[in-house]
């Protein structure tokens, strides 16, 4: 491990000369040396098309292919910064995406193209990854190599988005010096090291994928393995055949991975640990009895102002013990709420009272918001980091997750806000009022739920969505409540609350999408097994789980 490297920029350099494999991929390998090559000769190229005086912003709308990790070292090198691109977005909202992180260079592949068709993209050059032009222009710059001395540990590196409830996605802000430091604590914590081989499956436009997996493989000059896009079925096969000793997770990955069909060999496999969230304890525990590998569950701000470890003797439910600075405060008093308890079979007693939200009042490694001081002064408040996550504390100390302080829905694995739903959904021709709001998942996470005063057909309905150019993959509601009147609070405002403590059991008719399908039906008694889930108490944290609330990493 090179605990001595303070820049992204230098890790890479270090790599130079290294002839051990450093990134497998599909039928290729590229060593350490190679990446490093590769990597300097983008960044010569990415440092001559960059105009004079712009920000030195590269957005990559790819897959997980060679290119992207490329990129992230070559952006490092350059001193300019990444913001991935989420392929989900559509439309304007994709547009918006890459225009308000000022990219000046857009890097993509042919398969992503018709996405930005149509779009309004002035001052964006556009480079394809798989064609001869793209080719022949780093051929000019074969010879480069790499020079970190233009990077300082303060340059921006990442521009990563995480949504809210209300408006666009917010891109958090990390430096060069924040992610090295965060891939040695990763390191270090998991004792890895440069014979380990990490398995990156989740997309590398999220953080996760950066901030967990590839980091601290630079950090200690193990090897990267890319799959071109999850997939369950080749999940083992791909780690028996890159040698994977270590992957990380989000979402409903690990359910996925369980739901493949079982073999004796299963435990014959190289891998020692996984790292990630919202698998739940009962598919934790499945997945290390099936596969001999233990995952560990974390709780982290997307933007590093606060994070909660898993340690041996946390008990199942909690996400780790908090520790120094962490704290559970009322969101109006702004005092320490009081210790939860719980009774024999789990169930939080004393939630109104205990249920606060967690706050860092220790220092943060959170560095902001680009261009967007409203959210970042939400963050930052009385000096301290505010996560806007709720949380109660056991007596042992223990974290808990309760839920989120606003009306974000987390889809597997994927955050999405529900103005934005909203607003799409307020086009339909039926509809006087929309309000969408989260259900609980019967693996993990949310389901999209909608209610619709008016009028509602739904076969109109899904042919709606189909047609609507930026309504991402996840966004489209598995439930639609269909009432006369929707209901108000005191000052008029939708009474959101009510609506999600009611979800699909109401007194008002419900549509659902059952999954894999398209069109909707009637929910009917028969249907509310499938569309619940089991809702054991020991599936998931148990305090917690029963309100219909998952750890997660926002």
């Amino acid at each position: 491990m090179d605990s001595r490297a303070s820049t992204v920029a230098e890790l890479v350099a270090d790599r130079w000369g290294d002839h051990r494999p450093g990134l497998r991929y599909e039928d290729g390998v590229l060593t350490h040396h190679e990446v490093a090559a590769g990597a300097a000769a983008r960044a010569a190229l990415l440092s001559d098309l960059l105009p004079t005086g712009a920000e030195p912003h590269l957005g990559v709308l790819l897959d997980n292919t060679p290119e992207f990790p490329l990129w992230l070292c070559a952006a490092a090198l350059a001193g300019a910064a990444v913001a991935g691109v989420n392929p989900t977005r559509r439309g304007a909202e994709l547009a918006r995406d890459i225009l308000h992180t000022e990219c000046r260079v857009l890097v993509t592949e042919r398969a992503r193209l018709p996405l930005l068709r149509g779009l309004d993209l002035p001052g964006v050059r556009l480079l394809v990854t798989d064609t001869a032009d793209y080719a022949g222009l780093l051929a000019r710059y074969a010879d480069a190599r790499p020079d970190p001395s233009r990077a300082a540990p303060s340059d921006r590196f990442l521009l990563y988005f995480t949504s809210g409830s209300t408006g666009a996605p917010k891109a958090a802000l990390c430096s060069q010096g924040r992610l090295a430091a965060a891939g040695r604590s990763l390191a270090g914590q998991f004792s890895l090291g440069p014979d380990d081989v990490h398995y990156v499956c989740m997309p590398l436009f999220h953080g996760n994928a950066v901030i967990a997996d590839w980091a601290p493989a630079l950090v200690t000059g193990a090897a990267v393995a890319l799959r071109h896009r999850f997939s369950a079925s080749r999940f083992l096969p791909d780690v028996r055949r890159y040698g994977a000793t270590y992957f990380t997770y989000v979402g409903r990955a690990i359910q996925y991975v369980l739901a493949t069909e079982p073999h004796p060999g299963d435990r014959d496999n190289p891998l020692r640990l996984g790292f990630g969230t919202e698998a739940g304890a009962v598919d934790a525990a499945a997945f290390e009895r099936r596969f001999g590998v233990r995952l560990v569950e974390g709780y982290g701000s997307s933007e590093g102002g606060a994070a909660v470890q898993w340690s041996p003797g946390t008990p199942v439910g909690a996400v780790g013990r908090a520790t120094p600075g962490l704290v559970v405060l009322h969101p109006e008093t702004g005092r320490e709420c009081p210790p939860a308890r719980f009774d024999t079979a789990g169930r939080l007693l004393n939630g109104d009272e205990a249920i606060g939200e967690l706050v860092n009042q220790g220092p943060s490694p959170f560095e902001g918001y680009w261009r967007n001081p409203a959210a970042e002064a939400e963050r930052r408040r009385d000096g301290w980091y505010w996560t806007g996550d709720l949380f109660c504390r056991d007596t042992d100390g223990y974290l808990h997750f309760a839920g989120r302080t606003d009306d974000r829905l987390r889809v597997d694995g994927e955050n999405l806000a529900a103005a934005m739903i909203e607003n799409i959904l307020a086009r339909y021709e039926g509809a006087a009022a929309v309000c969408v709001y989260a259900v609980p998942d019967p693996v993990t996470g949310d389901q999209v739920m909608a209610t619709i005063a008016g009028a509602f057909d739904p076969l109109s309905f899904a042919e709606f969505l189909l047609a609507q150019p930026d309504l991402g993959t996840k966004m489209a509601p598995r439930f639609v409540r269909v009432t006369d009147r929707m209901p108000v609070t005191a000052t008029n405002k939708i009474h959101r609350a009510a609506l999600r403590g009611e979800g699909f059991r109401c007194a008002d008719p419900v549509w659902w999408r059952p999954p894999g399908k398209a069109t909707y039906r009637r929910l009917t008694g028969a249907d509310l097994e499938h569309a619940e889930g089991p809702l054991a108490p020991t599936r998931g944290p148990s305090p917690v789980r029963r309100q219909g609330l998952e750890p997660r990493t926002r």
